[in-house]
């Protein structure tokens, strides 16, 4: 990694133009939420059936990212960078001109693949190319990227939705990603150092089998509650985990490098599958509460995040440049303090909360997911070596990813469960009721990523 040399345009121009292509894939991602009840009524699907527009994207964007620290050890960036566009832009033809509901799904999945690529290969770049001492600074310039997509995707999705067509969303989107076509293929050039390395097809597959059971797991309870379909598939996708942590300790392929995961980077690692599933799960839970519960139409309902949003994404690279001056303690404590002061007032508040009181709670959740999100990245890459950072960038990315699908997954299985347990009960009551857990549920996430990144700080200041 370079120390002293100054980082020059073209490098510069390589992470815009993947950040571009990261910051569309969740642009598309969180616009979509918001056209859900629109989407319900022109297919004639369920609310369990249109949320794999979101689950099921993030479930193989994660899977995708599950191959990226191979492939960035086999393959030169600029040849997955050109991959990664070319079948987000293929996808989003399908998208905007789908007739029904399964090409619509099948042209996401296109672009889930696209994001699943670009977001590693971004985080790698910087990592390869960025001095240790702005490490926190790039970092924080590609989390508001990144964060800056669910700050306009609800509005951009809902303004659209509203006044025009949904699949106006991925018309417009097209040009752009030829434009980032263009950026990319002229600027990326940083060579892989070519290792000898073997696929690991079955790690791959036994880890596709851990993360779609743990979906249909999710599933089965929002359809039938506790009852014995729900018992087996926990149980049928546990024996897959136990059978995927036996094969990886036997074998001499693997995914990842899992040495990388000593107890400081663990840490990092749950508080940043942490922040991700309270961040996109509430990006997909408030419209939903607001247009089922509060009444509002699809506009509104992606305006609500629109504050909270930006002054999060503005925050990313102050954030990133705090952290590079005094170091990881202070942002990330603070960090974790506000999410759960912000998801406490969301909980409590669930029965009596209005348009204003769920932007203002909203703004302090975002403004704590910003302050904290690139820099656990950062520190914990301080922990992991050079030639290891195509692991890190792959396993931090498909956990976070994941953590959206599940955050959205569980977000939705507690509104659905509501209709098994109380009879002829309204989406508005539903709504209320579901809420009201899902909020509760990402308060005690909050409290255990507080706690976990206190005893961190514990267990660095020991070491």
């Amino acid at each position: 990694m370079k120390s002293t040399e100054e980082i020059n345009i073209r490098t510069k121009l390589s992470i815009l133009a993947i950040g571009l292509l990261s910051f569309l894939g969740i642009l598309i991602e969180t616009s979509m939420n918001v056209t859900f009840p629109t989407l319900m009524q022109q297919m004639n699907v369920s609310l369990n059936t249109v949320q794999w527009l979101t689950t099921g994207y993030l479930l193989l964007v994660t899977i995708f990212m599950a191959t990226t620290a191979y492939l960035l050890k086999r393959i030169n960036v600029k040849k997955v960078f050109l991959f990664a566009v070319a079948i987000n832009i293929a996808g989003s033809f399908l998208c905007a001109m789908a007739p029904d509901f399964l090409i619509l799904l099948i042209g996401r999945l296109f672009q889930s693949a696209s994001i699943g690529l670009a977001t590693p290969t971004l985080f790698y770049i910087i990592f390869r190319t960025i001095p240790m001492q702005k490490l926190g600074q790039y970092n924080g310039f590609a989390a508001m990227l990144i964060s800056l997509a669910p700050a306009l995707g609800p509005t951009y999705g809902g303004i659209l939705n509203n006044y025009f067509s949904w699949r106006i969303i991925f018309w417009i989107i097209i040009p752009i990603l030829f434009i980032v076509l263009w950026i990319g293929s002229r600027n990326i050039s940083l060579e892989t150092k070519k290792e000898d390395l073997s696929f690991d097809f079955i790690g791959l597959f036994l880890l596709a089998l851990i993360l779609i059971g743990l979906e249909f797991t999710l599933t089965q309870f929002s359809k039938y509650g506790l009852n014995y379909r729900f018992q087996f598939s926990l149980f049928s996708t546990l024996v897959i985990l136990f059978v995927y942590l036996v094969y990886d300790h036997f074998s001499s392929r693997h995914l990842f490098d899992f040495s990388i995961l000593k107890p400081i980077v663990n840490l990092r690692l749950f508080n940043y599958f942490s922040l991700q599933a309270i961040n996109i799960g509430l990006s997909f839970l408030i419209p939903i509460f607001a247009e089922n519960f509060l009444k509002t139409n699809s506009l509104l309902a992606g305006l609500i995040l629109l504050p909270g949003s930006l002054l999060g994404a503005a925050t990313a690279p102050i954030a990133g440049s705090w952290y590079d001056k005094v170091g990881a303690k202070f942002p990330l404590i603070l960090s974790n303090s506000l999410i759960v002061f912000g998801a406490f007032l969301l909980w409590i508040f669930t029965d009596h909360l209005t348009i204003w009181l769920i932007m203002f709670f909203y703004l302090i959740l975002r403004l704590g997911f910003n302050l904290g999100f690139g820099n656990t990245m950062s520190d914990a890459s301080k922990y992991v070596d050079n030639k290891k950072r195509a692991d890190q960038s792959s396993l931090f990315n498909m956990a976070q990813q994941y953590a959206g699908s599940i955050g959205t997954a569980v977000m939705s299985a507690m509104i659905a469960f509501q209709s098994i347990i109380f009879s002829n009960i309204s989406s508005s009551k539903a709504t209320l009721i579901g809420g009201r857990f899902d909020f509760a549920i990402l308060f005690i996430l909050a409290i255990l990523s507080l706690s976990l990144t206190i005893f961190c700080q514990h267990l660095i200041k020991k070491k």
